[in-house]
């Protein structure tokens, strides 16, 4: 049977799905309080990790030891680096990596962990599938694309780190933890997708368009989340 780990950074990213869910139990671990329950018929356990790559990794550690998820989704919102993805627009993950790694001085690619052997961590092909259908059905009035997610502990807010990421990267969307839950995933074999909804352009203008589009875009992911579930 599956039972899907649902990770939002903050709380407004999983406020809505607790809301909408009947939760059995509640366990604090290093702490994070997970809701484990039902959410539209499916097992689930839903997560606020807390901001930052190393906040998500560990969520997903304990996800994967203490509750022995299946599934792993990972909500919220994001910057967008793609021209296409407007504020409110929603991209699902193809793969995600880390922008801040740098080993390159050891012939490694910019964002390559050592001894990985690949810089990119692909999402579940299926589930980022399922996402997409889910969006279209749930968002119809907002695009949804298929993309690369990239990750760093920091705030993206200037067009010459924006620009950065898109030369160097090819990112469709900045934030500070998919990368690390994709990461934790690939170590626990483990299929996951990360949904992420555009709250800020990652440029000069996201300190002032962050605290107005956030909630409404955390509720277009959350909406999409709902309906997938169902489908695991």
């Amino acid at each position: 049977m599956s039972k899907i780990g649902i990770i939002g950074a903050m709380e407004l990213e999983v406020e809505a799905l607790k809301a909408k869910m009947s939760a059995s139990n509640i366990v604090t671990k290093a702490g994070m309080d997970f809701y484990e329950g039902t959410l539209n018929g499916a097992a689930v356990v839903v997560v606020r990790s807390g901001i930052g790559k190393v906040n998500a990794a560990l969520c997903v550690q304990i996800l994967a030891d203490v509750f022995e998820v299946t599934h792993i989704i990972n909500t919220g919102v994001a910057g967008s680096l793609n021209a296409k993805l407007d504020i409110g627009d929603i991209l699902v993950s193809r793969d995600a990596l880390h922008h801040d790694m740098d080993v390159t001085i050891f012939g490694y690619q910019l964002g390559e962990v050592p001894q990985l052997g690949f810089r990119e961590f692909a999402a579940d092909v299926r589930l980022t599938e399922l996402a997409i259908a889910s969006s279209q059905k749930v968002n119809p009035d907002i695009h949804t694309l298929a993309g690369r997610v990239v990750s760093g502990d920091q705030f993206i807010s200037t067009k010459e780190v924006k620009n950065k990421l898109i030369e160097v990267f090819q990112g469709d969307c900045a934030e500070m933890e998919g990368a690390s839950i994709a990461h934790g995933a690939y170590l626990n074999q483990i299929p996951f997708v990360i949904i992420r909804a555009i709250s800020d352009k990652a440029d000069d203008s996201a300190e002032m368009d962050y605290p107005v589009f956030e909630k409404a875009a955390a509720l277009h992911s959350a909406r999409l989340v709902e309906d997938m579930v169902q489908k695991i």
